[in-house]
Protein backbone atom coordinates (compact mmCIF):
# COMPACT_ATOMS: atom_id res chain seq x y z
CA UNK A 1 0.00 0.00 0.00
CA UNK A 2 2.38 2.46 0.42
CA UNK A 3 4.11 1.61 -2.59
CA UNK A 4 0.57 2.95 -4.22
CA UNK A 5 0.91 5.67 -2.19
CA UNK A 6 4.71 6.82 -3.10
CA UNK A 7 3.60 6.43 -6.74
CA UNK A 8 0.47 8.49 -6.43
CA UNK A 9 2.42 11.27 -5.02
CA UNK A 10 5.49 11.29 -7.70
CA UNK A 11 2.38 11.68 -10.54
CA UNK A 12 0.86 13.83 -8.73
CA UNK A 13 4.54 15.57 -8.52
CA UNK A 14 4.79 15.08 -11.96
CA UNK A 15 1.53 16.40 -12.93
CA UNK A 16 2.08 19.38 -10.76
CA UNK A 17 5.40 20.32 -12.18
CA UNK A 18 3.79 19.98 -15.84
CA UNK A 19 0.44 21.06 -16.10
CA UNK A 20 1.60 24.67 -17.65
CA UNK A 21 3.26 22.88 -20.16
CA UNK A 22 0.07 21.27 -21.20
CA UNK A 23 -1.85 24.34 -20.91
CA UNK A 24 1.00 26.03 -23.02
CA UNK A 25 0.62 23.37 -26.14
CA UNK A 26 -3.00 23.23 -25.74
CA UNK A 27 -3.46 27.04 -26.34
CA UNK A 28 -0.27 26.80 -28.89
CA UNK A 29 -3.01 24.20 -30.78
CA UNK A 30 -5.96 26.31 -30.22
CA UNK A 31 -4.62 29.03 -31.60
CA UNK A 32 -3.00 27.17 -34.56
CA UNK A 33 -6.49 25.94 -35.15
CA UNK A 34 -8.65 29.47 -34.73
CA UNK A 35 -5.95 31.20 -37.63
CA UNK A 36 -6.32 27.66 -40.14
CA UNK A 37 -10.09 28.56 -39.79
CA UNK A 38 -9.80 32.04 -40.63
CA UNK A 39 -7.81 31.52 -43.12
CA UNK A 40 -10.41 28.63 -44.66
CA UNK A 41 -13.12 31.06 -44.26
CA UNK A 42 -11.72 34.20 -45.78
CA UNK A 43 -9.56 32.97 -48.32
Amino acid sequence: MEHIHQGYRGLHLLFDLNWDRLLYIGTLAAALGCGALMGAILN
